[in-house]
């Protein structure tokens, strides 16, 4: 008998662990197709609702994707290289591109980005971090970034209404200054941010902004700026798919004076 039938374990699980154990050897790789159901039936001896269950299985671990009527393939994964610590840095010289875009192209691939700008009621963790009153209005500055066409994160900035309500920042149009150069000019100069990273699964809305397949953990990147007297300006909600991207942190290290 075939040794994928020798196992103790459900049929089901068993076909998971076989095609995961392919995928992650490298055996199958992106965009490679899976046999056919029935084909993984007649291997294993079940019957295909069974096969259905354990490539459902890797379905939702983001292993592999179905296209109907096409079958079962290897999830491709291309990563983004975030860096929170590139928002302190110097802005591109190139009006045309911020960091983002210019990182994407420099990868030879092309940068895209939907924005859009609304009013809205802050919920009471946004009001905290804004240092204002939960329900009040805040302007939501939302974008979803695009790498050759495919939605790769959310990009939400929140600022209190009464400092950006007569500012560019108003505007759906891209900003080349970028919103910090604009609150800078309106006097709200950032001094420090606060960066807090939490891993969860999607919001329904997040399914849908970013076409998520299931079982597709984030990552949710608040980055929360100050100005030097401590006010609050501006709040970034940054959703990351944990299948299209890799956080990479830089650190320096400092000598101690004291040895």
């Amino acid at each position: 008998m075939d040794t994928v039938r020798s196992s103790g374990a459900p049929a089901y699980q068993r076909i998971a662990a076989a095609y995961r154990s392919l995928i992650m050897s490298g055996e199958l790789r992106p965009e490679d197709r899976l046999p056919t159901e029935h084909e993984i039936a007649d291997r294993f001896g079940v019957v295909r609702q069974t096969v259905r269950t354990g490539l459902g299985i890797l379905v939702t671990e983001g292993l592999i994707v179905a296209r109907r009527p096409h079958g079962y393939f290897v999830r491709r994964r291309e990563h983004m290289v975030y860096r929170p610590q590139e928002k302190s840095r110097p802005r591109p010289a190139s009006p045309e591109m911020d960091r983002f875009s210019q990182q994407i192209v420099a990868e030879g691939r092309t940068p895209h980005q939907a924005i859009e700008v609304s009013l809205v009621q802050a919920a009471p963790d946004l009001a905290q971090r804004l240092g204002i009153a939960a329900g009040e209005t805040v302007v939501a500055r939302r974008r979803v970034r695009f790498i050759n066409g495919e939605p790769t994160n959310i990009n939400d900035s929140h600022f209190p209404i009464d400092l950006v309500k007569d500012s560019e920042i108003m505007s759906p149009a891209y900003l080349p200054r970028g919103t910090d150069q604009v609150l800078a000019d309106l006097g709200y100069r950032q001094d420090r941010a606060i960066d807090e990273i939490f891993i969860r699964m999607p919001t329904p809305e997040e399914i849908h902004r970013l076409s998520l397949g299931p079982g597709t953990p984030v990552a949710a990147h608040y980055d929360t700026g100050y100005t030097a007297a401590g006010q609050p300006v501006q709040c970034t909600l940054n959703v990351l798919p944990g299948d299209r991207h890799k956080i990479v942190f830089e650190r320096h290290w400092q000598e101690d004076p004291a040895g």
